[in-house]
């Protein structure tokens, strides 16, 4: 449950920090690079496929056998 609860966390993260490069790319305020926000909702996607595989590969979590 715990694992649930980090994946979420950072999936939040991710979506606020594409929020925060949404007024820098529509007002085109240079105080802060819009490269910083996207980079981080990047690296933070990254994380949670490698937490995701990791998971994955130790049996933590099951895909599901069959979708049907």
């Amino acid at each position: 449950m715990l694992l649930k609860g980090i994946l979420v966390c950072l999936l939040v993260f991710i979506v606020y920090n594409l929020f925060r490069a949404l007024p820098i790319l529509v007002k085109g305020q240079t105080d802060v690079p819009m490269s910083r926000y996207l980079g981080r909702r990047v690296l933070f996607s990254v994380v949670v496929f490698v937490i995701l595989l990791i998971a994955l590969a130790t049996g933590v979590i099951e895909p599901n056998s069959r979708p049907y």
